[in-house]
């Protein structure tokens, strides 16, 4: 029997194009799935594995929506192997039922992870590039340095609690937790009662 494994990473992306694929190779079962390739913890992807019986295939659209690791790619390979069943790309061309198949697929396998360690070392490069430059990425402040100060100030004082602080400047308690955490204002200060 052949059985569909089809992965898409976002809500947005659509898996047509995989379904059809594997409708066309032939596939009776199809275990759709929404989640990254890098997470182990895929439902869909165990319910397809366990289904597996001798002499089954699990069959996907290309390898990278089976895993993006090789480690994990070659560990969902062996309980394939364990299973007695085969496995099939069908971009690649990959059938693991055959000797030539299994020998392509592992170095298919090393080439992807190859790509992907050079795609995050030209991006450590780029951060570190933009960071050399003043470029500092994530989100901006929601308060600004003159705001920050104030609840320092407010809070040291005991004019104001942390939690009106918060409330003042429409920001998270734990917002303003870490603002005063970064002064070592004493935590107690934080809770004290304007008099």
């Amino acid at each position: 029997m052949l059985i569909g494994y089809a992965r898409v990473s976002k809500g947005d992306q659509d898996s047509a194009l995989q379904l059809k694929a594997l409708q066309g190779a032939g596939v009776g079962q199809v275990f759709k799935e929404q989640a990254s390739g890098g997470r182990w913890d895929r439902p869909e992807l165990h319910k397809a594995l366990e289904q597996l019986r001798e002499g089954d295939v699990l069959v996907v659209w290309k390898l990278d929506r089976l895993s993006r690791s090789l480690k994990d790619l070659l560990t969902i390979l062996e309980q394939i192997e364990q299973r007695g069943a085969g496995f099939r790309s069908l971009t690649e061309n990959i059938d693991t039922t055959t000797p030539a198949g299994r020998m392509m697929m592992q170095m298919v396998g090393s080439f992807a992870e190859f790509e992907r360690a050079m795609i995050r070392e030209r991006t450590k490069a780029g951060l570190e590039q933009a960071r050399a430059a003043g470029r500092v990425g994530g989100r901006r402040p929601k308060l600004t340095a003159a705001q920050q100060e104030e609840i320092r100030e407010a809070v040291k004082s005991g004019r104001k609690t942390a939690a009106a602080c918060a409330r003042l400047f429409g920001v998270s308690q734990a917002t303003v937790s870490r603002i005063l955490a970064a002064e070592k204002i004493p935590s107690q200060l934080s809770s004290i009662s304007p008099p």
